[in-house]
């Protein structure tokens, strides 16, 4: 199996257990901290998804080698898959603000619950929120993602059957 076949399979994993969490754990639990478990499975979906079209493209020597750091990825997919598969802003934007989610509760110094939310806090008291609605949306998003990724990459399964 190859790396870009691999990751594909890993993003629809990880899409299958946010929406697991989503639909019928959160419902059941009601706590509010379950919905970063969801953000952080609907991130890797994403993640997945773009590298394994990077690796995809990078196996046909159509982009160049590349790092395998977020930033480079997401770099590389922006300057050259993007435009190249009229690859919808919503889900780039859902990318960036998935990220820096991740990014604010990981430098966050507090972080509460308040109706049903999960409240992040930066040092400057700045607040990020989020609630189950925002996340369904996103996980709406990433599942339209993984899904138009996963039809370019099996354009050209057969080569690759063994």
């Amino acid at each position: 199996m190859e790396r870009f076949q691999e990751l594909r399979d890993r993003a629809k994993k990880k899409i299958m257990l946010a929406d697991h969490i989503i639909t019928q754990t959160y419902p059941l639990i009601k706590d509010p901290k379950l919905l970063l478990s969801a953000i952080e499975n609907i991130f890797l979906a994403l993640t997945n998804s773009m590298g394994s079209l990077l690796h995809y493209e990078r196996l046909f020597k159509r982009i160049p080698p590349f790092q395998d750091t977020f930033d480079s990825k997401f770099n590389i997919f922006k300057e050259r898959c993007v435009e190249k598969y009229n690859i919808k802003q919503d889900y780039i934007s859902v990318i960036k603000e998935l990220k820096d989610i991740i990014i604010e509760h990981k430098k966050s110094p507090m972080e509460f619950v308040r109706n049903d939310r999960f409240v992040i806090c930066s040092d400057n008291y700045r607040m990020k929120t989020i609630d189950i609605d925002k996340i369904k949306k996103m996980m709406h998003i990433t599942k339209d993602f993984v899904f138009d990724m996963e039809k370019i990459v099996s354009r050209n399964e057969e080569i690759f059957a063994r």
